[in-house]
């Protein structure tokens, strides 16, 4: 591929990254990997020889095309670039990296733009689940600017709504994998939990820490991320994820008492790298764990009255709110969110 390949790097959310359209990739997964490896230079810390920022966050791909599903606009998979290890993986959604789609799914032709908004429906490839994100297109072309804003990015964006239906179980197969609200795993409890994102909730305090630490604070405890690893390669069967040792699922989450007024206070390993926000299906997953009966989050949040439910899941730049609506039953039914994109670049790509 050494004329380059078309690609849009986007940043989605509080994340950033490279839209392709599956047909411009190769259709071989090994072939495809190892083009996307050097795309990001990874295997390096730093990423010097690609386009990787040298962070899970901004080392992440998107590939798009059009859906043959009815009901559905087009198909998205998501794959993360590991910035120090040959590793790419399927095996996690990202919800960030989702804001872009809808956008560059227009921008390349494969929906049709309206005049105003425009609702683009996509089937996440990697969880089997619907979302449908709401894109500004005054006069029938892809706005990003407008006054939207999101924690831990600077700066407004024209708003994205985004809502997931059906999420719950979609990596696990339950949203509560064992069937418990809460297990004891090398001598701490957690909610193991997957409403769209495979997570490990767990007291920050029963993990040794206040809550309050920063990224870089929580990267530099050795004995925590001993700690941590031992609990997550123990949950990984349990949630049926088999072995996760080079898997970036399950999300490690520690939860504290909100500090801001909001419901409650998280520091997220991803798994091995500290979130320096948290995902949006991630904060999904720790919004419903903190509406549960028992367990670490539900011990500490503070859940807001009425339906639907605003609960503001605060990290180290911020808060993200998730919108949950519950069933007669107080069952979730759907969960939305609101994200915002920016189109960065638009061309070509070399190997």
């Amino acid at each position: 591929m050494s004329d380059g390949v078309r690609c849009m790097w986007m940043r989605g959310g509080t994340s950033k990254g490279g839209y392709f359209l599956a047909e411009d990739l190769p259709a071989d997964t090994a072939a495809r990997d190892a083009f996307l490896l050097r795309v990001m230079g990874s295997p390096d810390p730093r990423q010097i020889d690609g386009m990787g920022g040298s962070d899970p966050l901004t080392s992440k791909i998107a590939v798009v095309n059009k859906s043959e599903r009815e009901g559905v606009d087009v198909d998205y998979l998501f794959l993360q670039v590991f910035v120090d290890q040959p590793i790419v993986t399927d095996s996690q959604n990202c919800g960030n990296i989702l804001a872009g789609v809808g956008p560059f799914a227009i921008e390349r032709g494969l929906v049709e733009a309206k005049d105003g908004t425009t609702d683009v429906r996509i089937f996440m490839v990697n969880t089997d689940q619907l979302a449908i994100a709401t894109v500004s297109t005054p006069g029938g072309k892809v706005s990003y600017e407008g006054d939207a804003s999101i924690d831990g990015v600077p700066g407004t964006s024209a708003p994205q709504p985004i809502i997931f239906e059906d999420t719950a179980g979609s990596t696990c197969g339950a949203l509560l994998p064992t069937g418990n609200e809460s297990d004891m795993v090398e001598g701490v409890e957690v909610t193991m939990i997957d409403n769209g994102m495979p997570c490990v909730v767990m007291s920050a305090d029963d993990m040794g820490i206040t809550g309050d630490e920063t990224p870089e604070e929580l990267e530099g405890n050795d004995t925590l991320r001993a700690k941590l690893e031992a609990i997550r390669l123990a949950c990984g069967p349990m949630m049926n994820l088999g072995d996760v040792k080079e898997k970036s699922v399950p999300k490690m989450t520690m939860v504290s008492s909100a500090k801001n007024g909001g419901c409650v206070s998280t520091r997220t390993f991803i798994p091995h790298r500290v979130h320096k926000a948290i995902g949006v299906l991630g904060a999904v997953s720790v919004g419903t764990a903190c509406m549960l009966k028992s367990g670490p989050a539900a011990k500490v949040a503070k859940i807001p009255d009425g339906n639907p439910k605003t609960l503001s899941v605060e990290h180290p730049t911020g808060e993200f709110s998730v919108v949950a609506t519950l069933d007669d039953k107080g069952e979730l039914v759907s969960a939305g969110v609101l994200r915002t994109a920016r189109k960065l670049m638009d061309g070509m790509v070399f190997e």
